[in-house]
This record gives structure tokens, C-alpha cells and sequence, in this order.
């Protein structure tokens, strides 16, 4: 070796091509911890029934030897690629991105890999194509992030080989899924105005071909007849806080509504300004409840009260029904996740016995 030249690092190929030394395998982790290629086997599972001395040993070798498993190897004696298929759309918006995020979540624990195809338009043809690309991937269950029933229609006719679970399908639908409530939700918003005094209650929702808006407004219409009151005002929007400013502005029109629910917090962002430009206030004047309880709804002014949604337990819930489905263990049906209140400083009591305006 020349003056000023250094050896290769251990386990890198020469330029002469020596051969590189092979990487790690399982039955060097054993014998590096002491143990059998079954307790190693056991550890990587994640099995119960290890002690902790001994998965701390096994642990320990395999970040000593930089061993990773041979997943191809794997998938040939398990007949699994660990590999989830996610159809989405919309994912811009705030409801569908949190739940791609708590499912991606919710596999990653699971210990699978998160393939996504996100469809910029919901055709026959866009679902079609991704089911097939994902049946290319040799995936082992397919989730659909389900916004608009267009995407339940045409998987009724799609044959696909694989458990397939809907997310936030709705009622009624004939697949295994997981849905955040979005009906009771809209109670709870509706019942804490009522249990305010208010009395006329509007409501401005998404768009109505979305599953979850038309949930919203069944949710509202529950809750006021409940209650002996009529659903007599309502808006609808577009999801995006400019939507949210126009409904609020039409909003005033009606002068004897003495509180909204909206159905997310970017349009409860657009009827804030809107009350506050004609010389309204929150909740003085008019009270707002959002939707979806957003990381910036505490810093609203005022701050909003809003519905949350638990996205990262509707994940959980969603790999539940896969993994059962996998193991011979799934049924039908659809799972809910229960939402819940968050008050904060947009509901009060209405002023002038529920009219604090002249009624038209």
C-alpha cells in the first residue's frame, strides 16, 4: 500500500473486487445474545413471551451488528408483503389529511409499510387504476379514505383479493370500516347551544356531496327536533374560510339567530370576520361552534369552541379491521369513534331572551 493510502473500511469492496463481507443474518444476532433463532425470532415479532433481560440482549446484538430483516425472505414463508394500500383524495383538506396521518400512524405500529395513492379526481377510471397498481404491489389489504359516496359505488363493482376497509363511510355502507361519529358530533354542538338557552340555531355546512357534511346536518336536525325546535336556517360552504365569511354574511340576515354551528373551524374562521365587520360580536351578539378542534382554534379570537376529532385512535381502529381481516377474525360492519367537546370562548347565554335583534 502506497505512502498516505488507507485501508477500506471493513466490509466495503475493494477496487481489485474482493468480495464484500456479507451482512448480518439471524443466526448471528442468536449467537451474539445467546440465545436460539426462535427468542430472535420472538423479539422482532414483538411476542409476549420474552423477558426483558432477554430482548434487551437481542436488542442490543442487533444494534451491535447493524442486522436487518430479510422482508422478502419473510413475505415468502408468511405469504405477506406488510404492505397496506391507502386510496385518498381530497387529502388537502384537514379531516382527510389527519386521518391519512392517523392511519399511516396506526400501520407503522403495526409494523407495515404505508402505500398512497392519492387520486386528484374521483373516476371510475382513477379508482380502478389504483387498485390495480396496488394488486401490482401485492399488497395485503386496501384502506379508502371515503369522502364522497361516488367511491363506494364503483368499489361495489371492483373483485379485489384483499380485505378492503372504508374510512368514514357513513351508514349503510356494506363495508368493514372505522368513522368518526360525525352525527353525534354535530349533537354535541347543537345540545350545548341549546343548553346555552339559544333557541334558533343555524348551521352552515360543507359541501353536501362530502359523507361527513350530510352526516353534520342529520347530526343538527336530530338535535333540534329533540329538543322541540326547528332546523330553520341553513348555509352551506365550501370547507375554506373565505366560504365560511360569505355564509356568515348571509348568516346576518337572519336576525333572530342568536348562534351557528359550523361545520369546520376554517369556515367558523370566515364567520368570525364576517360578525365582527358588521359591528357584531362573539358571543355577545351571536355564538359559533366549530368542527374538527384544528391546532390554531385555541387562538382564535376569541377562541373557538369547536368538536374534536380523534384521528390518531380512527387509525387504530382502521389497521384493527385489516389485521382481523387478515387473520380469519374480521366481520362486517363499521366501527365509531365518538368525538367530543371542547368548549372554549365563542358560547355564551343569548342575550334578550334569544332574540337580541329585531325579528324580520
Amino acid at each position: 500500500m502506497a505512502r498516505g493510502e488507507h485501508p477500506p473500511p471493513a466490509g466495503s469492496r475493494a477496487l481489485s473486487g474482493a468480495p464484500q463481507a456479507r451482512p448480518p443474518v439471524m443466526g448471528d444476532v442468536a449467537k451474539m445474545a445467546g440465545v436460539s433463532h426462535q427468542t430472535v425470532s420472538r423479539v422482532l415479532n414483538n411476542h409476549p413471551n420474552v423477558s426483558g433481560k432477554t430482548r434487551e440482549r437481542v436488542e442490543s446484538a442487533i444494534a451491535h451488528l447493524g442486522y436487518r430483516r430479510n422482508t422478502a425472505a419473510r413475505s415468502l414463508v408468511t405469504r405477506r408483503s406488510r404492505t397496506i394500500g391507502v386510496l385518498a383524495c381530497e387529502t388537502g383538506q384537514f379531516g382527510p389529511a389527519n386521518t391519512l396521518l392517523g392511519v399511516e400512524q396506526a400501520g407503522r405500529e403495526a409494523g407495515y409499510f404505508v402505500s398512497i395513492a392519492n387520486l386528484r379526481e374521483v373516476t371510475g377510471h382513477s379508482i380502478n387504476d389504483a387498485v390495480a397498481h396496488f394488486r401490482n404491489q401485492s399488497v395485503d389489504g386496501i384502506v379508502i379514505l371515503v369522502p364522497h359516496p361516488d367511491v363506494l359505488a364503483v368499489l361495489g363493482d371492483v373483485s379485489v383479493p384483499v380485505p378492503i376497509v372504508a374510512v368514514g363511510a357513513g351508514a349503510g355502507n356494506q363495508l368493514t370500516g372505522a368513522s368518526l361519529d360525525q352525527r353525534m358530533g354535530a349533537r354535541l354542538a347543537v345540545e350545548h347551544l341549546i343548553g346555552l338557552g339559544h333557541r334558533r340555531i343555524a348551521h352552515i355546512s360543507g359541501p353536501p356531496h362530502w359523507i361527513d357534511a350530510a352526516e353534520r346536518i342529520k347530526g343538527w336536525q336530530e338535535a333540534l327536533r329533540a329538543a322541540g325546535l326547528d332546523a330553520e336556517v341553513l348555509l352551506e360552504g365550501g370547507w375554506d374560510a373565505a366560504s365560511g365569511y360569505r355564509a356568515g354574511l348571509d348568516l346576518l340576515q337572519h336576525s333572530a339567530i342568536t348562534a351557528v354551528f359550523v361545520a369546520n373551524d376554517q369556515m367558523a374562521v370566515g364567520v368570525l370576520r364576517a360578525v365582527q365587520e358588521a359591528g357584531r360580536h362573539v358571543p355577545g351578539d351571536i355564538s359559533v361552534v366549530g368542527y374538527d378542534d384544528q391546532p390554531e382554534a385555541e387562538f382564535f379570537m376569541p377562541p373557538l369552541t369547536t368538536i374534536k376529532q380523534d384521528f390518531e385512535e380512527l387509525g387504530r381502529r382502521c389497521m384493527e379491521a385489516v389485521l382481523q381481516q387478515l387473520d380469519g377474525d374480521g366481520g362486517s360492519g363499521e366501527q365509531m369513534v365518538n368525538p367530543r367537546l371542547v368548549i372554549r370562548s365563542t358560547t355564551a347565554a343569548p342575550a334578550h331572551d334569544g332574540a337580541p335583534f329585531p325579528l324580520n
